[in-house]
């Protein structure tokens, strides 16, 4: 019986063997496949599709443009996120030395010269005088530093460079999407496939005949992959999502935002732009006085003995100046912050700040809007010395000719009107100072007096409101500062002690 076994045993060997080679032929199949796939998917990249279109394309560029630089909108202000374009003050070809203005911007507070700090040639200008709500960074100009790549910008716009990359760009990424397609294809295709073939029961398949699934989407629980009557009746079908729409093609941003259209003759009113420091008013004072608690107080002011002295000074200036009334309420207002620093603070959000100078914000009216320059340490400056800045400021102001650090930050504000015949008025306080003086003219009022032999007698009285922020000034320290204030102005030699 052993005999008989053991010569049977190479018999079963063979016939196991032959069963054997279809499963390790095609084993073997698919590996070799994917070791070529993998290796086709490496050479690829490494030498094709990520380099070899990335460096023409950049080279394509640098022989169609020569080097330059591409100079984009400057934030000349701190709150500033976009400009108009005002007068260019260099023209295409002009040579550029560090310090030369470019062209006039208008920021959200002013119109600035905008100085460029390095030398070059313009070679072209993108975004052209008159140009409105130009964003940060946008691209206004190119600068090269030869003179003979000047004329090679002539056609240049900003989509030019990119031209070339995107013809490589998208050949890459239809290739990647092959590359991605086929593995995903393999990795969700059913176990039970192997080949062309699809295991499954019988009732399977009559269960998928009668439901009119496709078995080959359909993955198989049973031995070795192969489909049996629960796969089919816990097959949910995958959802296929549908191409999605061309996106509609974006409107211009000119033609998106709401131009003011032009009025008919019997339309009765003009729509006016709004500038970029419009803008900013409007935002600023709307967030003051929703945000700011306000309270206001009012004091008299006789100014007879200012008016004297300010005719005597001026009597004895020889042209060499000429004090205002409002040179002296500047003065007040400084020493009086000095004797009441409170006042002389700014809320900051977790905390007040108290100024250790009196850096006072004079209100100009310009024809762009209201602007604010600033007088630094008016508390250590005499009449002169105040009288010329503010004069200074004010025209500067008036032609936009101001820097940054001449109308940002102080520490109090004031703001007179008296030039125009207002007697009082409440100003809406420019955050962050805790304060703003509201000056109004001076009038001629009768009051009573005992030394004359009428009774009365004619005074000049002016008439001031303060409007503080309860938050950093208390009632009372507001009613301090302006008792002092009246002291100085109404004694106004003691402002030179």
């Amino acid at each position: 019986m052993s005999a008989s076994r053991s010569a049977q045993l190479p018999r079963l060997l063979s016939r196991a063997a032959k069963l054997a080679t279809p499963a390790t032929a095609r084993l073997a199949a698919i590996r070799a496949s994917a070791r070529q796939m993998s290796t086709a998917r490496v050479s690829t990249r490494s030498n094709g599709l990520r380099t070899a279109p990335f460096v023409r394309a950049r080279q394509y560029s640098s022989k169609s443009y020569p080097e330059h630089q591409l100079v984009g909108m400057p934030a000349l202000s701190p709150t500033m996120t976009q400009g108009n374009v005002g007068q260019w003050q260099k023209q295409v070809g002009d040579r550029i030395e560090p310090g030369d203005v470019l062209v006039e911007i208008e920021t959200d507070k002013a119109q600035m010269d905008f100085e460029f700090q390095e030398e070059g040639y313009l070679a072209k200008i993108l975004a052209p005088t008159g140009t409105k709500d130009l964003g940060i960074d946008s691209p206004v100009a190119i600068i090269v530093e030869n003179e003979a790549d000047v004329a090679a910008f002539a056609d240049y716009s900003p989509d030019a460079k990119a031209e070339a990359a995107p013809v490589q760009e998208t050949a890459v990424a239809k290739e990647e999407a092959k590359e991605t397609a086929a593995p995903t294809k393999a990795s969700t295709s059913s176990p039970a496939e192997s080949g062309d073939r699809i295991f499954a029961s019988p009732l399977a398949k009559m269960l998928a005949k009668e439901k009119n699934i496709d078995l080959a989407q359909v993955k198989g629980t049973g031995p070795r992959g192969r489909i049996v009557k629960a796969d089919i009746e816990g097959f949910v079908a995958p959802v296929v999502e549908k191409a999605a729409p061309a996106p509609a093609a974006k409107a211009p941003k000119a033609a998106a935002k709401a131009a003011p259209a032009a009025p008919s003759v019997s339309a009765g009113y003009t729509d006016i732009p709004l500038t970029n420091m419009r803008k900013v008013i409007a935002t600023r004072l709307t967030e003051a006085k929703s945000t700011i608690p306000h309270y206001y107080l009012t004091q008299n002011i006789t100014m007879d003995n200012v008016n004297k002295l300010r005719k005597s000074l001026n009597s004895a200036a020889n042209g060499l100046y000429k004090l205002s009334v409002n040179d002296f309420v500047i003065k007040a207002a400084a020493s009086a912050l000095r004797d009441v620093p409170d006042v002389n603070s700014s809320w900051q959000g977790e905390f007040v700040r108290q100024h250790h100078h009196a850096d006072i914000a004079v209100a100009a009216s310009t024809p762009a809007g209201l602007i604010t320059p600033i007088v630094r340490t008016c508390d250590a400056k005499g009449l002169k010395a105040i009288s010329s800045e503010v004069r200074d400021l004010v025209t500067r102001a008036r032609a936009n000719k101001l820097k940054p650090e001449e109308f940002q930050g102080g520490s109090f504000t004031v703001s007179n009107l008296g030039m125009f015949g207002i007697s009082s008025f409440s100003a809406i306080i420019n955050p962050p100072h805790a304060a703003i003086l509201s000056v109004g003219t001076t009038e001629t009022k009768l009051v009573l007096d005992e030394a004359s032999e009428k009774g009365f007698k004619a005074v000049e009285n002016m008439s001031v409101q303060l409007s503080a922020d309860h938050r950093v000034v208390d009632g009372a320290t507001g009613a301090l500062f302006l008792k002092a204030f009246k002291g100085y102005l109404e004694n106004p030699l003691t402002m030179l002690l």
